[in-house]
């Protein structure tokens, strides 16, 4: 039976991730003038802009999808959302999938989404269910490489533009997933836990 996490020291994090999103969606235009990833004036040095554009969406249903998503993901691995971990995976994630998009996709010239980080928190959960010897993890990263595979190879996406007003940032879920990837590596690498008590972790 899905016990769901909700103590909470589980659900503030996502919970204050959509609520930001929610105001930035609130001060539409204001907000992705100047919040947004724009490649032009991150050039000029608005290096914010790699964490807050993915707290912005392009229209309700973008939001809605995406929040929908941290729901879904916080009910499937809240158990590892302890609010200091969370906030650092997640603002590294961001950062991370934003420098690659940077410098490894130029047809992006603006990105706005959450959806590149929900596919780091994705591997992230993946990689602590297989660190705790739970062998489902492998099928969820099994599952979402070939989800990756198929949008990298021409899956059609075209449903999903037309419900959000604009093209699917594929690059930004590959990106999302490798920087899962390298920062979940880290974390072993560096002894840091995903789901052991405050008392004995060394980020609590």
């Amino acid at each position: 039976m899905l016990v769901l996490p909700t103590q909470i020291r589980y659900w503030i994090g996502p919970l204050c991730v959509a609520m930001i999103a929610i105001l930035g969606f609130v001060f539409e235009p204001w907000s992705s003038q100047w919040f947004a990833f724009n490649r032009a004036t991150v050039n000029q040095g608005e290096l914010w802009r790699l964490l807050s554009a993915h707290l912005l969406h392009t229209n309700a249903i973008h939001l809605l999808l995406n929040i929908a998503g941290l729901a879904l993901l916080w009910g499937l691995h809240g158990e590892y959302y302890r609010p200091a971990r969370f906030s650092i995976f997640f603002s590294l994630c961001a950062v991370l999938t934003s420098l690659a998009i940077w410098l490894f996709s130029p047809q992006l010239t603006h990105y706005v989404g959450l959806s590149g980080v929900l596919h780091g928190l994705f591997v992230w959960g993946a990689c602590g269910d297989i660190r705790r010897g739970d062998h489902t993890g492998w099928l969820l990263l099994i599952g979402l490489a070939i989800k990756i595979c198929y949008e990298q190879f021409g899956g059609d996406s075209s449903q999903i533009a037309a419900l959000i007003e604009a093209s699917v940032a594929v690059d930004a879920h590959l990106w999302g997933v490798l920087s899962g990837l390298l920062l979940s590596l880290l974390w072993s690498l560096l002894g840091l836990t995903w789901r052991e008590p405050l008392a004995t972790s060394k980020i609590p």
